[in-house]
């Protein structure tokens, strides 16, 4: 079975050692994604922005692998504060309010940088 992995160029890539995303067979695995634009955050201090940054970021990495969103099956969203579900809730709901993957959103404490208010990892399948 045939894998592919896709960087983002980032050096944490290989300080860490870890892919963008990795295709495997017919599975997408897209790592978790961040409103980062190289050194620039997109969307401080609103997570709607950010989310919505966040999916278009995605979407173009699983164009990548030969997937789009519409092949996702799972999406997994951390946030630093629960309260702000709805605004992520209508972001996920812009791209996914008919394709319907399963779906979690958990509150953690906090993500990598103070200013990052959520991180997405999606899973897709392609025929």
């Amino acid at each position: 079975m045939e894998t592919i992995k896709i960087s983002s160029g980032s050096p944490w890539e290989d300080i860490i050692g870890y892919s963008r995303a990795v295709r495997t067979g017919n599975i997408i695995e897209v790592a978790g994604t961040t409103a980062m634009d190289g050194e620039v955050l997109i969307g401080k201090g609103n997570i709607y922005e950010q989310t919505l940054f966040i999916f278009n970021k995605i979407d173009k990495v699983l164009q990548q692998t030969g997937a789009c969103l519409e092949n996702v099956i799972r999406t997994r969203m951390y946030v630093t504060d629960i309260s702000l579900w709805e605004e992520v809730g209508k972001a996920h709901a812009h791209f996914f309010k008919t394709i319907k993957p399963v779906a979690t959103m958990v509150e953690v404490s906090k993500l990598i940088d103070d200013d990052l208010l959520i991180e997405i990892e999606v899973m897709a399948i392609v025929e």
